[in-house]
C-alpha cells in the first residue's frame, strides 16, 4: 500500500526532509551526471529529485500511483504531473529515456506489474534508477519518515528483482548515513556526519540507490492478466490536487 500523498508532501516540507532531500538529491546527480536532451519520467513520488533535471534534460514529467495520490507540480509553473495505474501507465513503448522511481516499489501491491511496465516504457538501452529503503538501516524502522513505509530491501534483493524483470543492474550506491532525528543541531551537522558515515558505516544507510539498464535481447516481459482495462490518465489542475493547493509540493 502507497503512503498518502498528503504525508509524503508534508515530510519534505520539515527540516528533516529538507536535509533528506538535499543529500539523495547529490547522490541521484552522481548516478547521473548529464541528462542533456532526454526524456525524464518521476515515478512515485520523485519530484523532490526531479528539478535538477528540469533546464538540462528535453522533457521531465512526473506520474504519481493512483493509490497514493497527486500533488501540482512544479510551484508556479504549467502542470508536469499526472495520476495513473502504476502497472498500466498511460505511455507509448518506449516513450522514455530514463526513469526515477522513489517512494514508489516499496509501497506497490505489485512491484513486478510495475518494473514490467517501467520495462515497456523506457527506450532501448534506458535507464532506470530506483530509491529504495535499506531494511537494515534505522530508517527503515523509523515511520515518521516514507523510508519506514512500505517493504524495505536489501541491494542483493533489488538486484534480483530486476534481473527477473529483464533489467541489467549496473550499479549501487547508497545515501542518507545520518540518522533520522528531528533536532536542528544535529541536522545542521549531517552534511558531514553523512561523509564519515559513508567510509565507516557503509551497510548502514537508509536508502539504497540502483541503476540498471533496459535488456533489449530475449522475449518481451508479459504483462500479468491481472486486470483489464484501459489505462487512464488524470491530469492535474493547479487549483485542484485534493484541495492541497494551501500547500504545494516540495521543489
Amino acid at each position: 500500500m502507497f503512503q498518502d500523498v498528503v504525508d509524503l508532501r508534508d515530510f519534505y516540507q520539515t527540516p528533516l526532509g529538507g536535509v533528506t532531500r538535499q543529500l539523495l538529491r547529490q547522490r541521484i546527480r552522481e548516478m547521473w551526471p548529464d541528462v542533456t536532451g532526454q526524456s525524464v519520467l518521476g515515478l512515485g513520488f520523485a519530484t523532490p529529485y526531479l528539478r535538477q533535471f528540469k533546464n538540462e534534460a528535453e522533457r521531465v514529467f512526473a506520474i504519481m500511483p493512483a493509490g497514493q495520490g497527486v500533488v501540482h507540480w512544479p510551484h508556479g509553473e504549467p502542470n508536469l504531473t499526472a495520476l495513473a495505474d502504476e502497472t498500466e501507465l498511460p505511455l507509448q513503448d518506449f516513450a522514455v529515456d530514463r526513469i526515477l522511481m522513489v517512494h514508489a516499489l516499496e509501497g506497490s501491491d505489485h512491484p513486478g506489474d510495475m518494473l514490467r511496465e517501467a520495462w515497456r516504457v523506457l527506450s532501448g538501452g534506458g535507464r532506470l534508477l530506483l530509491v529504495v529503503p535499506n531494511r537494515r538501516s534505522l530508517w527503515a524502522q523509523v515511520e515518521r519518515t516514507p523510508f519506514g513505509f512500505g517493504q524495505p530491501y536489501s541491494a542483493g534483493q533489488v538486484s534480483r528483482l530486476l534481473r527477473s524483470h529483464s533489467f541489467t543492474p549496473l550499479r549501487t550506491m547508497s545515501g542518507l548515513y545520518f540518522l533520522p532525528y528531528r533536532n536542528r543541531s544535529w541536522l545542521k551537522a549531517a552534511p558531514g556526519w553523512e561523509r564519515l558515515a559513508r567510509t565507516w558505516l557503509p551497510g548502514f544507510a537508509g536508502a539504497i540507490l540502483i541503476e540498471a539498464t533496459k535488456q533489449v535481447y530475449g522475449a518481451k516481459p508479459v504483462k500479468s492478466r491481472r486486470r483489464q482495462r484501459t489505462p487512464n490518465m488524470v491530469t492535474v489542475p493547479q487549483a485542484a490536487t485534493r484541495g492541497l493547493m494551501r500547500d504545494q509540493a516540495p521543489e
